[in-house]
């Protein structure tokens, strides 16, 4: 099974896959999830969490999963990149801008992500990627992301955090 990084600390019960939506659930309570809505061209992403952090981190697990197999991918080597924005809506932008173009662009299939966000003049996330080289048939390359969009962007951050956001495939 395998574990999240933001879940290493906690005894992990019960994970499993509904259609196109990921549950973990921790002693009985679901922390975190995200789910693929409906779209006829385009990857519309929901996601529910407990922080921001967890959030950010569920979002970067459903690129990658959109892209690749992430479990299919070992860690090898890292890369070390920057997200930065005026506030939430352009840091989640800029951080799915970062994580499609380390995959694509650099062809570098990433396993897992650590990252801290900090907030001064400008959101910043820094975020060291763990993985290896893209190899198209060993993780099962799925689909090619161009672009995120503003469009029908999302962040409510009250108490708990939901996010939704749409890809341009």
């Amino acid at each position: 099974m395998k574990i999240y990084p933001i879940l290493k600390d906690y005894d992990v019960m019960v994970k499993w896959r509904i259609w196109s939506r990921l549950i973990i659930r921790v002693n009985s309570k679901i922390l975190l999830s995200y789910r693929f809505l409906d779209h006829a061209t385009d990857a519309i992403i929901e996601i529910n969490a407990k922080d921001l952090k967890e959030a950010f981190s569920v979002a970067a697990d459903a690129v990658i999963n959109l892209t690749l197999d992430q479990d299919k991918v070992e860690e090898k080597e890292n890369k070390e990149f920057v997200a930065q924005g005026k506030d939430l809506y352009y840091l989640l932008f800029s951080w799915l801008e970062e994580i499609p173009f380390i995959l694509i662009t650099e062809g570098f299939a990433i396993n897992r992500i650590e990252f801290s966000i900090e907030k001064n003049e400008f959101y910043e996330i820094k975020a060291k990627a763990f993985g290896e080289t893209l190899d198209l048939k060993k993780h099962n390359f799925k689909v090619e992301i161009k672009a995120p969009t503003f469009y029908d962007m999302v962040i409510r951050n009250e108490g708990e955090v939901y996010m939704k956001f749409l890809l341009d495939l």
